[in-house]
């Protein structure tokens, strides 16, 4: 069975999931990078370092996201939004995404690129000590969709 995720679904599905992909497009190819997030409030938190997708993302801030379950093939969802990308260069809105990111609860192994501080997981005391770019995208609309494997119930 098909269908689609109401609000809160797809809510739910972004704030327990870590593992995303961001698609954007610098005007001759389209781009899908897979990145680690913290989601919160109607917008996505994420980590990196510097590299094509950011500069393709201060070229044009307008974004996708996704995200998904897959249990198997018949049994999974996936959540796709729209929104826009904006680097965090003042210290509070950064220290608090640093937050958001720093709070994830990640599976027991997990990559160096999911362990933004150094001595994991123990944060520094000033969470701006922390190199690299943080970014929003502030997602604007969302889409949800899912399929269910459902059973026939036996005719005998």
């Amino acid at each position: 069975m098909f269908g689609k995720l109401n609000q809160e679904e797809m809510i739910s599905l972004l704030s327990r999931n870590i593992f995303g992909r961001i698609g954007c497009s610098d005007g001759k190819r389209t781009y899908v990078f897979p990145i680690s997030y913290a989601f919160h409030n109607d917008t996505v938190y994420c980590y990196s370092r510097e590299g094509h997708k950011l500069s393709i993302m201060r070229d044009n801030p307008e974004v996708c996201f996704q995200a998904d379950e897959v249990g198997d093939m018949a049994n999974w969802k996936s959540v796709l939004g729209w929104g826009t990308f904006k680097e965090l260069t003042d210290p509070t809105e950064r220290r608090d995404a640093i937050r958001h990111l720093a709070e994830r609860v990640l599976p027991l192994m997990s990559s160096e690129t999911t362990h933004i501080f150094p001595h994991w997981p123990f944060p520094p005391d000033d969470l701006n000590e922390i190199e690299g770019v943080v970014f929003e995208i502030k997602i604007l609309e969302l889409t949800g969709r899912y399929e269910r494997f459902q059973r026939l119930a036996s005719s005998i």
